[in-house]
């Protein structure tokens, strides 16, 4: 399959960047960012789209994403390949080293610029790989050993992100840097979406890295106390079912404006009774398993389980003390 492709840049071009856009995209969307990245024109930028109409947006997408992990997988394989073979033929049709090229993508585009970058090819190598919100896990990128400590990665990714957690990209960065991958993580006060401070960060990161050839390499922090900690289905038994102090499980998901509203107030219940009840989230969308096991139809639903049953739920976004009496907790002034 040829991918419909874009490139800009100046016959003054020293290394490609290839730019790779995110779900529900296309080629033109990171295209609005080459100025902030690239201020002096070193760059020819090649902006590819996505192969696949992504549903309910106008844009396109690079894989199918569902309940099918093994879709998912062959899916980001299948793009990974047409990105692969389309870096080799761009740098040899403008005449640049592929081993010079910077990769570097949003969201699916991150996840498929790491694979891209650090994954087993047969081609040589680029010189670096920005990552912004990255949308992979390590066992996805499939790290090549040989490319460890060869090629340094930057990853972004916002702390209010709704789509992919922060702490699921920190444990990426991490996973990375444990496999000899030299990392700088940066986080930011944002969603899921690109900010200016993102974009200085990562030119002085480029500019780092192509002028004086370094490797930077920074610890990436670990996960602060979360009040309210997501559960997966793996964890429900341990972590609620058999749970020594009573539960309240917020069931959500990211496209929920309620579930937004109601989660701050979920926060501080969880920071005042800390100690005397334990505060969970479910994101329903991931978790369709449990949602379907107690009837979830509507959310935000506020659920108290003890011993290993659940005794209330609640609906909607509400304040504080109406759900902690409709809980049946003591309501705190």
């Amino acid at each position: 399959m040829t991918l419909v492709t874009n490139v800009i840049g100046g016959p003054d071009a020293e290394r490609v960047l290839l730019l790779v856009h995110g779900y529900g995209a296309d080629e033109r969307d990171l295209g609005g960012l080459v100025p902030y990245l690239d201020e002096g024109g070193r760059f020819a930028v090649v902006l590819p789209r996505g192969p696949l109409a992504a549903p309910g947006t106008p844009g396109f997408a690079w894989y199918d994403f569902g309940a099918d992990p093994d879709a998912t997988a062959a899916g980001f394989a299948a793009a990974l390949a047409e990105l692969d073979a389309l870096l080799d033929e761009q740098c040899a049709a403008l005449g640049l080293p592929r081993e010079e090229a910077v990769v570097g993508g949003f969201s699916q585009g991150g996840g498929l610029a790491l694979a891209l970058g650090l994954g087993h090819s047969d081609h040589a190598r680029p010189r670096a790989v920005l990552a912004m919100s990255p949308a992979a896990t390590v066992e996805m990128v499939s790290l090549d050993r040989n490319a460890a400590g060869t090629v340094p990665v930057l990853v972004q990714h916002g702390t209010h992100d709704p789509l992919i957690p922060v702490k699921r990209a920190r444990a990426l960065a991490r996973g990375l840097q444990q496999r000899r991958v030299p990392v700088v993580w940066r986080e930011y006060p944002m969603e899921h979406n690109v900010a200016l401070e993102s974009l200085r960060d990562a030119r002085t990161w480029l500019g780092q890295v192509l002028d004086t050839g370094e490797r930077p390499n920074e610890t990436v922090p670990d996960d602060p106390f979360e009040a309210v900690a997501s559960v997966a289905t793996r964890d429900w038994q341990a972590e609620v079912l058999d749970s020594d102090v009573p539960v309240i499980v917020d069931f959500w998901a990211p496209w929920c404006t309620p579930c937004r509203q109601v989660s701050p107030v979920i926060e501080q219940m969880a920071r005042m009774r800390q100690g005397s009840y334990k505060f969970v989230k479910v994101n329903i969308d991931e978790e369709p398993t449990l949602a379907q096991q107690y009837g979830v139809q509507s959310i935000p639903m506020i659920g108290l389980v003890r011993n290993g049953r659940m005794e209330r739920s609640v609906l909607g976004a509400k304040p504080r003390q109406q759900l902690e009496a409709e809980l049946g907790l003591l309501v705190i002034p």
